[in-house]
């Protein structure tokens, strides 16, 4: 499911990111860095791709992504690639655990940070490194994190980069573990090592796992084109946007109350840019309201442009609820209140927004999903067909699924 996932949102993202992608691949030519970083700034370009409410992260784009720029150069069976992306996913979302929320506090993205970690260990596993390579690709990681929170600010095209670097730093890491490049001798919990440098308090205990759940089946999956935050948001206004008792043309104000780590970055009532639209809560209330729908076309230019939306956008507030704050991260919780000028108001609250596992989207849901991303993406139905025919093998080929990624006249 996480790899059908992936697959749909780096079909639309490699739309969406078009001419400047491409102006970037031809410029730092096609090493296996630089596909994964290609794979890496795709898949996480129309933001639907996976990721985890309590590590704050996206997974699949950086980790799937260096596993997809390995196996285009090294054979790789399904079942060393999927073991990789398990103990990729592993390892990104209990370092993540680990450093949230301090990480984000100090304005790390841990998409970047975790991610590249995530992304050498998924490598290291596929390809089977000895205990000597990991312990060597795991550090050559941990001093390759980064990624800055401020590539979410105004009129950026930069976030997914940091999903992309993540994978080809990552891809990297790996590699210099596989030559067994000698390591310090702990990078993680060293005194200048990744843990004492993501954030203030690290919480050991979450390094241990969770007791015979696998992190990766506990990542959310996107139906909404925009930041996680926003989700809860969406869903809620969507519930009062199918009210009888709803007009927009009578809203006299909109408040959301939502948890503290939602509301900075992503208040802003003016997104003068589709990316800074899929980062404000204002506007994506806004959108589902008016639009009554949280996918991709609302996020592009014709409703951006839109006078309607954007006035209601200026309408909405968003303010910190301290219960919200309180129950984070188990609960993403949101609350919509549309104040009518007429004096009468309609709320709706969600807990748990859909694709979270308390609340999972279905097998169909999901390929909905990738047949609609994929068309957005100008793949025609031949070659999803092929994709869906190929992954429900018990033992699937890796190259053919990834020639399956490639342009290709023949499958139009």
């Amino acid at each position: 499911m996480c790899l059908v996932d992936y697959i749909a949102c780096y079909f639309a993202g490699r739309k969406a990111a078009g001419a400047k992608l491409e102006k970037l691949e031809i410029a730092a030519g096609h090493s296996a860095p630089m596909s994964a970083l290609a794979y890496g700034i795709s898949s996480h370009f129309v933001e639907l791709d996976d990721g985890h409410r309590y590590g704050m992260l996206h997974l699949g784009a950086p980790v799937i992504s260096a596993l997809m720029a390995a196996a285009e150069r090294h054979d790789m069976s399904s079942s060393d690639f999927l073991r990789g992306m398990v103990v990729g996913y592993e390892t990104a979302i209990r370092l993540a655990k680990a450093v949230q929320p301090g990480c984000k506090l100090k304005g790390y993205h841990a998409t970047g940070t975790c991610g590249t970690v995530g992304a050498a260990m998924a490598v290291a596993y596929a390809m089977h490194f000895d205990a000597e390579q990991i312990k060597s690709a795991f550090s050559a990681a941990a001093t390759s994190a980064a990624g800055l929170l401020e590539m979410i600010e105004g009129d950026t095209e930069l976030k997914p980069y940091n999903a992309g670097r993540a994978a080809m730093d990552g891809i990297m890491a790996a590699f210099a573990g596989r030559a067994k490049f000698a390591p310090p001798i702990d990078a993680l919990g060293g005194r200048r090592g990744f843990l004492a440098v993501m954030t203030d308090s690290p919480k050991l205990d979450c390094l241990r796992g969770d007791g015979g759940t696998y992190g990766i089946e506990t990542v959310y999956r996107k139906p909404y084109a925009a930041c996680r935050h926003c989700h809860a948001p969406i869903e809620a206004a969507l519930n009062i946007a199918v009210n009888p008792d709803f007009d927009v043309a009578k809203v006299k104000r909109i408040t959301v109350m939502t948890y503290r780590l939602a509301v900075a970055g992503h208040e802003h009532v003016i997104a003068e840019s589709s990316n800074s639209a899929k980062m404000s809560i204002p506007y994506s209330v806004a959108a589902a309201l008016v639009r009554r729908s949280g996918g991709m076309e609302v996020f592009e230019e014709e409703a951006l442009s839109d006078g309607i939306l954007r006035d209601l956008a200026k309408k909405v507030s968003v303010v910190e609820s301290e219960e919200f704050t309180a129950l984070c991260p188990a609960k993403r919780i949101a609350s919509v209140t549309v104040e009518s000028v007429d004096g009468h108001s309609l709320c709706s609250q969600v807990d748990y927004p859909r694709g979270e596992p308390e609340n999972p989207i279905s097998d169909g849901e999901l390929e909905s999903k990738l047949r609609s991303l994929a068309a957005f993406g100008g793949v025609g139905k031949c070659r999803i067909d092929k994709l869906l025919s190929e992954l429900s093998k018990a033992e699937f080929e890796v190259r053919n699924v990834i020639s399956l990624l490639k342009p290709a006249a023949k499958y139009a």
